[in-house]
């Protein structure tokens, strides 16, 4: 029997392996990781709004924005695809709204936060949470939503009070958000590898763990390897920065590259930098558009080289 990619990823979720997802913000970064063998990636939303608007994540990027380029994104493979949805873009009634619009555009999971709107990226500076109460409602709005369209469809109850109310505020929130349906739970910013494993211990519930760029340290939360968090319990680990930001370095160092051929006139010729052409169309699935082109627009084919 066909499992859906919603079953796929509950399936995931009770299995005794940890799961790696990967962040990805646009159809290559996607299909870069289902190529690689990842089994479910998870839409970062930084990566969007970095990607989209040039913006920081500093909930900047809205609902409609949101849905439509986490919509392509599941459209772009056959992986099960997480969604953030940031705050739900407003109260408890909003969020049932926004489960709705994120099913429709067909992702697997979507994740709902209980930071204060403007929400920020948890690891920056600043950021505040809602009363525990007023997140319970949007949980239990977010799951009414998720059981009237699909029962299958995720949801993922993120908390970020570990930073400004506390580990143990961050445990009994994330519990009293289980409790009420979410799928899976997610505490930003976590402190210290004995503080992941502390709440892995004490939520009853599948734990996801943000790792960030996954090989950089950054300031907040330490790097914890992957058989050290599935020793924790973890159900999940996320990578949300990883791509974005070699992404960019990539960038530039190619730029560097043509710079420096622009200003001594010689060419630097450097495959190690890019990816080869055949590679692009085979990432793109060019020769399954090239095979429906010979079946059903034969006349209008050409012969291209490759390289």
């Amino acid at each position: 029997m066909y499992a859906s990619t919603r079953q796929r990823l509950k399936s995931l979720l009770e299995s005794p392996e940890l799961t790696i997802a990967p962040g990805v913000y646009d159809g290559i970064s996607a299909r870069v990781v289902e190529e690689m063998g990842f089994k479910t990636a998870v839409i970062t939303g930084a990566g969007v709004s970095n990607s989209r608007l040039g913006q920081p994540d500093f909930g900047i990027l809205n609902l409609s924005e949101n849905a439509a380029q986490s919509g392509m994104i599941a459209d772009t493979v056959d992986i099960p695809v997480q969604a953030d949805a940031d705050t739900g873009y407003g109260n408890a009634v909003n969020v049932y709204h926004t489960v709705k619009t994120f099913e429709k555009a067909g992702v697997d999971c979507v994740m709902i936060e209980d930071q204060k709107f403007p929400k920020r990226c948890g690891h920056m500076a600043g950021k505040e949470v809602i009363p525990m109460e007023e997140m319970c409602g949007k949980v239990e709005a977010a799951v009414e939503a998720r059981d009237e369209t699909d029962p299958d469809l995720c949801i993922k109850a993120r908390t970020d009070a570990a930073g400004p109310l506390g580990i143990d505020e961050a445990i009994r929130r994330l519990n009293a958000y289980a409790d009420l349906g979410a799928d899976i739970v997610f505490a930003d910013a976590i402190q210290t590898k004995e503080e992941i494993e502390q709440l892995c211990s004490e939520v009853d519930a599948h734990v996801s763990v943000n790792m960030g760029f996954g090989i950089r340290e950054r300031p907040t939360t330490p790097l914890v390897s992957p058989s050290d968090l599935e020793d924790a319990g973890a159900a999940m680990v996320s990578y949300p920065r990883l791509i974005t930001a070699s992404a960019i370095r990539g960038m530039y160092d190619a730029l560097e590259t043509l710079q420096v051929s622009a200003d001594d006139g010689e060419i630097h010729e450097r495959p190690d930098q890019v990816i080869a052409w055949s590679q692009f169309m085979e990432l793109m699935d060019q020769p399954s558009l090239s095979e429906l082109e010979m079946r059903f627009a034969p006349e209008d084919v050409t012969v291209s080289g490759h390289d």
